[in-house]
């Protein structure tokens, strides 16, 4: 970008420099403290919502299914505990993009001087961090009921962020690209229920095409290694694998929510 040139006091025109444009980190930091600071009011008492429904889910599930490291057992923690983070960061995000589109919000965010990545991971990132208190005690109290081994629950450190991720960028996608708000909601809504089927169900339970859809869903690795660590012998290349591909599915997610922002700011 040319310098400006500004007169000096002899009359003569000389070079201003110009502010250097905002690096990517800070500016992301700076929308995630903003985000975060708007959401701690406004989703915390949806957050307690989520919490509940993954408590009701294994309350209700405890008639049917057998205590102990059993496949069922632990498929129904885990997917209960990444359902408090689809139903924050792929439900809520999805909403809140939606109306922000339709309410013409991101023509405030594109006149800020931040990169479309830091708008879209900031605000991602900052409806993440809300899930972890949840999912914490929506596992605590699966491991519980269902009578699993608790001293792998540390690993939720990973996959809560990992999934949370994955998840937002979704949610935050779909609220972009979505014409309307209403479409919008539902896609969210719809995702929060691929998330509770395909999750909380024992995927060796499920007829194979319906074990493709579930493989096409990334917060189903993520359930796959929480799940891995609640046996008495956890499957330390199956929490790998997993992590792994919950981190390039985030990733993924991520670039295709960056786009979105930017294609959804241009138009």
């Amino acid at each position: 970008m040319r310098a400006a040139r500004r007169p000096d006091p002899q009359g003569r025109a000389g070079p201003v420099a110009l502010a250097p444009a905002p690096r990517l980190w800070p500016a992301l930091g700076a929308v995630y403290r903003a985000q975060l600071s708007r959401a701690r009011v406004a989703r915390i008492p949806l957050l307690f919502v989520a919490t509940f429904q993954s408590l009701g889910i294994l309350v209700l599930l405890r008639g049917v299914v057998d205590p102990g490291p059993g496949e069922a057992a632990r498929a129904v923690v885990a997917g209960s505990t990444v359902l408090v983070v689809a139903f924050v960061a792929l439900n809520l995000l999805a909403q809140y993009f939606g109306q922000l589109r339709a309410s013409g919000g991101l023509d405030h965010y594109a006149t800020l001087p931040v990169p479309a990545a830091a708008v879209a991971l900031g605000t991602a990132a900052a409806y993440a961090s809300f899930t972890l208190p949840g999912a914490a005690v929506t596992a605590v109290t699966g491991s519980v009921l269902y009578e699993l081994p608790m001293g792998g629950l540390w690993l939720l450190v990973a996959v809560v962020p990992l999934a949370g991720a994955a998840l937002a960028g979704l949610g935050a996608a779909l609220g972009l690209l979505s014409p309307r708000p209403e479409l919008a909601t539902l896609c969210g809504q719809l995702g929060m229920s691929a998330a509770l089927l395909l999750g909380v169900l024992p995927a060796s339970r499920m007829p194979v095409p319906v074990q493709w859809v579930r493989d096409l869903l990334p917060s189903t690795y993520g359930v796959d290694a929480l799940a891995a660590v609640l046996r008495p012998d956890p499957q330390w290349g199956a929490v790998l694998l997993g992590l792994a591909v919950c981190t390039v599915a985030g990733a993924a997610a991520l670039a295709l929510a960056t786009w979105s922002y930017r294609r959804a700011a241009t138009r």
